[in-house]
């Protein structure tokens, strides 16, 4: 994951002056997302996402957000026929699109903006009108700034999160494994994940803390959610996947300098 964009190839202000005729028809194809093999993750959505998707966390040592893993090469192996979304949850990052806020340099000003690229949107009147006959924002808009709105708040509560598990030092870099029957071996690192032997050396101040503020039940969401390593391996092809023998599918990096920014990065041997 290099960027929070990601998905955006074309994102620009909306403005009544230049997308007045404009709509928007959102379907059930969300095969904008199929080379991406993560997105960000709001803390709200722990609970939701955890059953079907193996949570991590990316970016630098200093700053640091929640991504939900979704393929184990630059693909999105929850994508079906039709780009057909398969799994019951799908993360707010992928809802909002093609919709997004650009702030301001000092992160007090924010502007909606619309990828342009989005297959949906269009001048033929199909879906969701941008803007009615008065030229103002259309109730559509509306509810889409909401959404928007929600989200950063998430966004900041998110933040708030990762910078209580960057306090206690809690993380650790790991790196996922899976070997195919065509003999190819992938590889999935520079990300992190929770030290259970960090977490469970926490004072009991600490841990009652967490559990308080319900971050504690975030933590254990998260290492649950590891499991879900092996059901999204099995989304390579089913028998073209194999159980790794020698190893987890999922194990702490080697010992070393962490990289400077970690970020899930496929690789894959022969």
């Amino acid at each position: 994951m290099t960027s929070q964009l990601l998905i955006y190839e074309s994102a620009v202000p909306v403005s009544n002056a230049r997308h007045g005729g404009w709509s928007v028809e959102v379907g059930a194809d969300y095969g904008f997302s199929r080379k991406v093999n993560s997105v960000p993750l709001m803390a709200v959505e722990f609970p939701h996402a955890a059953a079907e998707y193996a949570i991590v966390f990316s970016g630098t040592a200093d700053a640091f957000i929640p991504t939900a893993i979704l393929g184990m090469r630059d693909e999105n192996l929850y994508l079906g026929g039709q780009g057909a979304w398969q799994a019951k949850y799908i993360p707010a990052f992928v809802r909002r699109y093609p919709f997004v806020f650009s702030s301001s340099q000092d992160g007090k000003t924010f502007t909606l903006c619309i990828d342009e690229s989005f297959p949906g949107f269009n001048q033929q009147g199909r879906g969701q009108r941008l803007f009615g006959d008065d030229k103002k924002p259309s109730a559509y808009v509306a509810n889409v700034l909401k959404f928007l709105e929600q989200y950063q708040i998430e966004f900041r509560r998110t933040q708030a999160f990762c910078q209580k598990v960057k306090e206690l030092n809690l993380l650790e870099p790991m790196r996922a494994q899976a070997n195919l029957k065509s003999g190819e071996r992938l590889s999935l690192t520079g990300f992190m994940a929770v030290s259970r032997d960090k977490l469970k050396a926490l004072p009991g101040d600490k841990l009652a803390e967490l559990a308080k503020t319900d971050e504690l039940e975030l933590l254990y969401l998260h290492l649950q959610s590891m499991r879900n390593f092996a059901a999204m391996v099995e989304r390579l092809g089913g028998k073209q996947a194999a159980a790794e023998p020698a190893a987890p599918p999922i194990a702490p990096e080697p010992k070393g300098e962490p990289p400077a920014e970690a970020k899930p990065t496929a690789r894959s041997k022969k």
